[in-house]
């Protein structure tokens, strides 16, 4: 199976000037419409003057659309691999362990707590070279999302599908994180593993300490970014259209709070770091520098290691429809007036 990207991703932002264009578009028929009406009748006006073409305008208008978007898709370079090779490189290998329970939608941390840690990953994942990375997900509940790899640009796409609802059982388990993790490193004696753990600490389902103790045993060093608010803050939600808070069963509003000392004593039982995050800093930059300094060891993996590129069929494509758009005049040609294209009078 070969693997499919875009070597230029950025560019398909442009996509999202379409529905502006089409808008464009329908406001420039609706005042050209108006523009006629004043002169009179309509059809009235338009026997008057029988080379206009309402049909030709609107060909023409697709035919730039689409010559639009094959360009921006061009520009994105479409690659598929082509190479599959066994690579050795020199590394430590980290998983990054993600809550993702309601309470990391709470809004003390801008835009909410659970985008701004994947914000900070992402950016993370930019920058990584030799390393191979991990993602779980935990709440009630922990999962592996990303295995460790050193594919990195799958580790962003499935990166950017995290939500909360993702994970079915709520609440708040680190130590199955944590235990997770001691079984997702790969198997072999001292290698350098570390594992990064990003939550609110609310925990609320198992004792998280003496899973990390069992981490320590293993050679795993844990760091702990504590992300919210120690007064606490509504959890958002939104509800038919409508925000609104999460209440318990009594009907209170739910208030969550970051629970730094959970995590401290996490990190100290393994001899990693705590962190605390904030608007400007997450804290992971500072953790992985630390990380960095770890012992590298020889990481193998399989990976694509030549593309090829795919863009110019996109740009055949959209000449011919810039060519097909620039033969398609406005209006009618009174010697072709009695050809039918596309099964109508041209």
């Amino acid at each position: 199976m070969q693997l499919f990207r875009f070597a230029n991703p950025d560019f398909l932002y442009l996509l999202l000037l379409l529905p502006v264009l089409i808008l464009l578009y329908i406001i420039n028929e609706i005042r050209k419409k108006k523009a006629l009406q004043r002169l009179g009748e309509f059809n009235l006006v338009g026997s008057l003057v029988p080379e206009m073409s309402t049909i030709r305008s609107l060909i023409k208008f697709i035919l730039q659309l689409a010559a639009f978007t094959a360009a921006i898709i061009m520009l994105a370079r479409p690659q598929f691999g082509s190479k599959l090779e066994d690579v050795k490189k020199h590394g430590v290998e980290v998983i990054i362990a993600l809550d993702v329970s309601n309470s990391m939608l709470a809004e003390d941390i801008q835009p909410d707590r659970l985008t701004r840690a994947k914000q900070a990953i992402s950016r993370l994942v930019d920058n990584l070279d030799n390393d191979k990375i991990g993602l779980i997900v935990f709440a009630g509940d922990a999962y592996t999302q990303i295995p460790v790899t050193t594919d990195y640009v799958s580790a962003k796409m499935f990166l950017s599908t995290i939500r909360p609802d993702m994970v079915p059982k709520q609440g708040t388990a680190i130590g199955a994180a944590i235990n997770l993790g001691i079984r997702s490193f790969s198997p072999g004696e001292g290698k350098s593993k570390a594992m990064i753990i990003i939550t609110d600490g609310e925990n609320h389902e198992d004792n998280p300490v003496s899973r990390a103790e069992e981490a320590a045993k293993a050679g795993i060093i844990i760091h702990t970014i504590g992300i919210g608010s120690t007064d606490g803050v509504p959890i958002p939600l939104t509800l038919n259209g409508r925000k609104e808070y999460l209440k318990d069963v009594d009907g209170n509003t739910v208030i969550s709070k970051l629970d730094e000392d959970i995590l401290k004593k996490i990190a100290l039982s393994t001899n990693g770091n705590y962190v605390r995050a904030s608007n400007s800093n997450i804290g992971l930059d500072e953790i992985f520098s630390e990380i960095r300094n770890m012992k590298k060891q020889e990481l193998e993996s399989t990976m694509y290691t030549e593309y090829n590129d795919q863009f110019g069929i996109f740009a055949v494509i959209s000449l011919c429809l810039l060519l097909a758009d620039f033969i398609i005049m406005e209006r009618k040609n009174r010697r072709l007036t009695n050809i039918r294209l596309f099964k109508f009078k041209l």
